[in-house]
């Protein structure tokens, strides 16, 4: 059995982690008889977004990581408590959490910054040689946790986009996928998968995930 850190941004698809790609992921482990950690870091979330309109609410802020708690049920651990040699893996959910929270790309493209933890765990996994995972958006996260490192990670997020275009800035190779597909990086161990950047639905999102999961196990 695996200890796999479930790294979160929040709790929500338009400022936090994407609900179906987080549950769908930890169902997965679970299923596979795997241990789940949930962690994330202890900050602010960088927007509250009304998820009913899609509209921000303005002068409200949130902790990230008591949303997060709700995906987890409370059993959560704060990144800054987590010692990353004690995990075997760690996959990231997507949602606009890790381009808000994680990084912060989608406010400053041109000016993109990086968690100090998040990018720690990521690039002290890779260097440890133990698996990570990448949904939907996530994949970016990780290019930008390498981007200083001499590494050339292969990653998707589904088509060229303005995100494919970005990983491949950042000196990774976007590799386009379909939407039910993943790609493993053998050397770097390192899976990802396009989940709701191409997705219609949570049933083609869940093979993707489970496709990813299996990976990352096997890799393990």
């Amino acid at each position: 059995m695996g200890k796999i850190g479930v790294l979160l941004s929040g709790c929500g698809v338009y400022d936090g982690s994407e609900i179906h790609e987080a549950v769908l992921t930890m169902l997965h482990l679970d299923q596979a008889g795997q241990e789940i950690v949930a962690l994330g870091p202890n900050i602010l979330q960088t927007e509250v977004i009304n998820h009913l309109s899609q509209e921000e609410i303005k002068r409200e802020n949130r902790d990230l990581l008591v949303e997060a708690a709700r995906i987890a049920r409370g059993d959560i651990q704060s990144l800054s408590e987590v010692d990353a040699s004690s995990l075997d893996a760690l996959i990231l959910p997507g949602g606009a959490g890790a381009t808000k929270n994680l990084t912060n790309y989608a406010l400053m493209q041109d000016e993109c910054k990086i968690n100090r933890e998040v990018k720690e765990i990521i690039v002290q996994m890779i260097n440890d040689q133990k698996p990570i995972g990448a949904i939907c958006i996530s994949p970016l996260v990780v290019a930008k946790a390498l981007a200083d490192a001499d590494y050339k990670p292969k990653l998707t997020v589904g088509i060229d986009c303005e995100a494919a275009q970005y990983i491949e800035e950042l000196g990774a190779e976007h590799v386009e996928t379909k939407v039910d597909e993943i790609v493993v990086d053998e050397e770097l161990k390192i899976v990802t998968t396009p989940a709701y950047m191409l997705a219609d639905s949570i049933s083609e999102v869940d093979i993707g995930v489970k496709k990813l999961v299996d990976s990352v196990i096997n890799l393990l």
